[in-house]
């Protein structure tokens, strides 16, 4: 943050001054004014701030906004509005307590667009990379309805459990993934330092090698040989595959492809359902129509191939299906959700329970991770077994061999 220099008087009259480090002059002098300091003279200290000040505003500007920023904005909005607090001076105290510079600016930058007359939903509108289509959609019903502060509170428990969701995505997969580019690291090892060595004592034998033996070595002679290049060319697919995922179509496809990895596709999929549940209960609870809320749904589930999917349900409901009979269309959806849906529609209560469907599929997902070890354990064990078999046969048949003409002779 920048470094602002103050004068003042304290509640004795005596002059005091310092250094405070806040978002502005007005955070300065609130600051001042709750310790009982009267401000006489507040400065910005440029040319004056030392080297780690400069770093600190350099990575504070640079610090992104994270889903923990706006669940906290999201539950101290909820809390000022509920105890009364008018709208803009609840701005103005979460825009001086923030502890992220940029957060801080998107709040002043609100602050400023409803100075100049628009609404919460036009200001946070400007903002469409922090603030996402499901959030800006329920604040609007908020402030159409006078719910604002109940649309903060739902939006704070539905990022809560997104967050949750996420986390617990990054965690089944990490797993898997650390251990299969350590088994191929080691492959690559074992080919470039191991199998060399193995290579030279067996050159020294007049003796046929087997089939298994020649295609190691001559595996471990073409990476010595263009270990530069197979660098380049797994770093160059890296980098070329993570573009192609950001493109629309690689997106699509790889979000499909996640749906069918073994053990973790399971586990992808059950999560984007629980998102998908808690999303459209959350639009549903809020009043947004239904139609509207479906095109955000499609947005919020993270999962391009499932949001087509849900797209195809918004289409259906245009047309005037029911929202049950669109979903099994699909073909996305297990019977538990369409059933779930069907009893919701007849009952006029899909919001409460795709609350539960939504509850059912986390727990679903918190209990496949923590047996993951467990589920993942017997394919990462037959493919180690297979890749120690192969290594083992290259490398021990040749000194079975030596060992049948040493006793012939």
């Amino acid at each position: 943050m920048p470094l602002f220099q103050y004068k003042g008087r304290n509640q004795r009259g005596e002059a005091v001054r310092g250094h405070i480090e806040a978002v502005s002059p007005d955070a300065v002098a609130a600051q001042l004014m709750n310790s009982g300091v009267i401000p006489i003279d507040i400065a910005s200290t440029k040319g004056q701030t030392d080297v780690f000040a400069a770093i600190r505003a350099h990575w504070a500007e640079s610090a992104q906004i994270t889903m923990v920023d706006l669940i906290l904005f999201s539950r101290q909005m909820y809390t000022l509005l509920k105890a009364g607090v008018p709208i803009m001076q609840a701005l103005r105290g979460l825009r001086d307590s923030t502890q992220n510079l940029a957060m801080a600016k998107v709040i002043i930058s609100i602050s400023e667009s409803l100075d100049t007359g628009l609404d919460l939903t036009a200001a946070m509108r400007r903002h469409p990379k922090v603030f996402s289509s499901l959030y800006v959609n329920m604040i609007q019903v908020g402030e159409t309805t006078g719910s604002l502060q109940e649309v903060f509170m739902q939006l704070a428990t539905y990022l809560e459990r997104e967050k949750e969701t996420r986390d617990s995505i990054k965690t089944a997969t990490r797993y898997p993934t650390f251990v299969v580019a350590a088994i191929f690291i080691a492959i690559f090892i074992i080919n470039l330092f191991v199998i060399p060595t193995f290579a030279k004592v067996y050159a020294g034998f007049k003796i046929e090698l087997p089939l298994a033996t020649k295609i190691l070595i001559a595996s471990s002679n073409f990476t010595v040989a263009y270990w530069q290049m197979i660098l380049i060319t797994v770093i160059s697919a890296f980098f070329a595959l993570r573009y192609y995922v950001r493109t629309p179509e690689g997106r699509y496809r790889w979000d499909k492809v996640k749906l069918g990895i073994p053990v973790i596709g399971k586990i992808v999929y059950k999560a984007t359902l629980g998102r998908f549940a808690r999303a459209l209960a959350v639009m549903m609870k809020s009043g947004v129509p239904l139609v509207q809320g479906m095109t955000t749904v499609s947005r919020a589930v993270d999962n391009d191939y499932i949001s087509d999917r849900i797209v195809q349900m918004r289409d259906g409901i245009e047309r005037g299906d029911s929202i049950a009979r669109t979903a099994a269309a699909t073909g996305m959806f297990p019977p538990l959700v369409i059933q779930m849906i069907a009893v919701g529609e007849e009952t006029g209560s899909v919001d409460e329970l795709m609350f539960n469907v939504s509850d059912f599929y986390e727990r679903e997902v918190d209990y496949d991770i923590k047996n993951l070890s467990a589920a993942i354990q017997p394919i990462l064990i037959v493919f180690l077994s297979i890749v120690v078999f192969i290594l083992a046969l290259g490398v021990f048949l040749p000194m079975w061999d030596l060992v049948q003409v040493a006793r012939k002779s």
